[in-house]
């Protein structure tokens, strides 16, 4: 029962995951064709920047599709859990990653001013802000899974891919508010700010799930 229970969660995240990636995917060909198109660098920008999140989503998807590939397999006599355990570790670092190159252009940028076309700017992170909250209604409700009456069955896989979503969709709000107060009040240091802040707050995520899936990875008690 509950392991049936736990495959139609799984079953459900791997759906999920699959939509997120096409929406992931069409937001990224649209800003990078759009940003030919109008010479719009912000666009172009955002748009591979969105490919590095479909790259994320995209392990995660291959790791469900591995883990029912596989479920029954004597490759895997002792269950195919950890390949998405895997899979989210991997998945953190680049999330740690992320956080840490966020901090570095803001800490770059406080040094080293750019003039921002804030309007241009402004568009992007708006897109960027409607389709990661998309992402997020579509991932909400499995982000988290209850428990049967003795162990919690949380999927460590699907929300290092949440995280990234929420990672995204954070530092797009944060953007907006720099990016406004940047064009309406002469603050241009909030943007690069406002970055650090939200450089730091992604990278505790990514510690954090690197420790719970490394505490599974290695069978560590706590």
């Amino acid at each position: 029962m509950t392991h049936r229970h736990i495959d139609n969660i799984t079953e459900e995240n791997e759906k999920k995951t699959f939509i997120v990636i096409i929406l992931t995917l069409i937001t990224m060909i649209a800003e990078i064709v759009f940003g030919y198109v109008t010479n719009s660098m912000a666009l172009l920008a955002d748009g591979f920047h969105m490919g590095t999140h479909a790259l994320a989503l995209g392990l995660t998807f291959i790791a469900y599709v591995l883990m029912r590939r596989f479920k029954d397999s004597e490759l895997f006599p002792y269950g195919t859990d950890k390949i998405g355990i895997l899979a989210a570790y991997t998945s953190s670092i680049f999330l740690g990653l992320t956080g840490f190159w966020i901090i570095f252009e803001a800490f770059n940028r406080l040094l080293h001013p750019l003039q921002i076309e804030f309007n241009e700017a402004i568009l992007v992170a708006v897109i960027g802000l409607i389709v990661n909250s998309l992402c997020i209604i579509v991932m909400e409700n499995s982000h988290r899974h209850n428990h049967d009456s003795e162990q919690e069955c949380e999927d460590y896989n699907y929300k290092a891919a949440y995280y990234h979503i929420l990672a995204d969709a954070l530092t797009s709000v944060l953007a907006i508010g720099a990016l406004l107060a940047g064009k309406y009040f002469n603050l241009a240091c909030f943007d690069s700010l406002i970055g650090i802040l939200g450089g730091i707050l992604i990278l505790r995520w990514a510690v954090r799930l690197i420790k719970n899936t490394v505490r599974i990875l290695v069978d560590m008690k706590l």
